[in-house]
This record gives C-alpha cells, sequence and structure tokens, in this order.
C-alpha cells in the first residue's frame, strides 16, 4: 500500500530562467492552460509512504524545520494518518536536496524517525561527498554541500547505500534516473490493488509544465539533457506497463495516472 503525505507547499514567482529553454511567455501560457496562475507557482512536497512486506517504508523526508512556515508538514501529517515516527522501519532516499533530506534531523540534531535503516544511492552520495567537488563549486552551491554533511555526517557510517537498478528492499526496486542530481532514482512496488506504482521523485516538477511539455528543462536539474531523456524514458515505461504514477513535486493527491498527451504526457491525479 502506497500513501502520498504532504509536506506542504511553496510559492514561487514565475520568473525568466525558470524554464531554461523556453521563455517566459510559453510558460505563462501553459499555466493558462492549465487552469492555474500565471504570475506565480505551486510546489508541492509530497514524500511517499509505502507498506510492503511488513515494513513501513518512507520515501524522501521532506523540508523539516528548514524552510517556510508552509512546509515541514510530514511529521504531523502522518500523525493524522495514524503513523508514529518511531514506526517507520525505512527512509530511502531519491536524492539529497535539501527539500527531500531536511526532514531526517531536526536543527537539534535528533533523527526524526529513530528506528529507521537510512538508503541512499551510491552515486547520489558519492557526488555530494566529494570534497574536491565541494571546494570548487561556486560558494552559492557550496551551502548544498554543507547541508548534505550537516543531515548524514553524524550517521554516516551507518547509512546504506545501494546501485540504482538494484532492489533495495524486498519489493523495491529501484531505477537509475539520472539527470536532475547525478544520482537521482526512481523507484517501482506494488500500489493500490497490486497494480504496479512507480515513484519518479524530481524526474519533473510541475507537470503543468514538464509533464505537459517534457523536453522544457528547470533550473533545478544538474544535467538537464540527461533529466529530459530520463523523463521520457520513465513517463513511456508508466503508460507501457499502466503503473500508477507518484511523484514529489506532481499536483493533488500526489499519485495518479499518466497518459499521452501531444507530444507530451498529462497526470491525472487520484482523488484522495
Amino acid at each position: 500500500m502506497a500513501t502520498a503525505v504532504s509536506d506542504g507547499s511553496l510559492q514561487r514567482p514565475v520568473a525568466e530562467g525558470f524554464v531554461r529553454n523556453a521563455p517566459v511567455s510559453a510558460v505563462q501560457a501553459a499555466l493558462r492552460e492549465a487552469g492555474l496562475p500565471t504570475d506565480q507557482i505551486t510546489f508541492p512536497y509530497i514524500p511517499l509512504l509505502v507498506e510492503s512486506g511488513g515494513r513501513r517504508i518512507l520515501f524522501d523526508t521532506g523540508n523539516g524545520e528548514f524552510s517556510a512556515p508552509t512546509t515541514g508538514k510530514l511529521l504531523e501529517n502522518l500523525a493524522k494518518a495514524g503513523v508514529a515516527a518511531d514506526t517507520i522501519d525505512a527512509v530511502v532516499f531519491s536524492h539529497l536536496h535539501g527539500d527531500h533530506i531536511n526532514g531526517l534531523r531536526n536543527k537539534a540534531g535528533t533523527l526524526m524517525f529513530p528506528r529507521a535503516k537510512v538508503f541512499v544511492p551510491a552515486p547520489e552520495w558519492n557526488w555530494w561527498m566529494d570534497d574536491q567537488r565541494m571546494a570548487a563549486a561556486p560558494e552559492a552551491q557550496q551551502a548544498a554541500f554543507r547541508n548534505v554533511r550537516r543531515v548524514f555526517g553524524p550517521i554516516a557510517q551507518q547509512v546504506q547505500r545501494f546501485e540504482p537498478g538494484a532492489e533495495v528492499l524486498p519489493g523495491v526496486q529501484s531505477l537509475p534516473a539520472f539527470g536532475h542530481t547525478a544520482g537521482h532514482t526512481a523507484f517501482v512496488f506494488a500500489g493500490r490493488g497490486g497494480r504496479k506504482l512507480m515513484f519518479w521523485a524530481d524526474a519533473s516538477n510541475v507537470d503543468a509544465l514538464f509533464v505537459r511539455n517534457p523536453d522544457w528543462i528547470v533550473q533545478f536539474d544538474l544535467d538537464g539533457e540527461a533529466a529530459r531523456q530520463t523523463r521520457r524514458r520513465l513517463a513511456d515505461m508508466v503508460i507501457r506497463e499502466n503503473m500508477l504514477l507518484a511523484g514529489y513535486h506532481l499536483s493533488g493527491s500526489g499519485i495518479g495516472t499518466l497518459a499521452a498527451r501531444g507530444s507530451g504526457y498529462d497526470f491525472k491525479p487520484l482523488s484522495a
């Protein structure tokens, strides 16, 4: 069973450069077509809770105490769903951007999921933990490297690294989904009614933009061309195999279906 659990949302203005390879006018037209405001974009943050093989597995941990007041709602919403943090058996990360990892530890350094084993894609870990790469990064980017060390440094010896493509836990298959980051990873497992479900994390951001226009590249992608190819490969797989789809920044319930739409795709969220 899979349950999308909201960590809240954040709004940001529509600005030139948000989509690297499309002008603001095209972005606004796509938002208008989807019935959305054209001056700002709402980013939902939606970790995924999966119960499989007698385990409670959490995919990504939200913003924790480190972002806007409209975020950091994961623990509250888990509690509303009747799930205590100390009943989570495993936390599996898709990648190591702050909005995915900051909920693992609070500002005091306390682990929020004290019983959970922690799993991280090996190429993602190796990229962020490379001291030479950190030293060579612009100062504005070094904060992200420092944040990874803040979150994982005290527990580095306990973090279990896996190669994308491996079975992370029984019934949880990982898929290489590189581009958004160096080791960005997607996952497939049994969903509702036994139907397979893919959690593609940040393979797309705003579905009205990047699912409908899969060749658009968001400013957050490390390797835009690789991210574009990954997005199409995963989307085609979801449709071909009639999977459900979950995404960290998808709209509505965060879990839904995908269909072809012109030269792109259309995401339809399931009702909560």
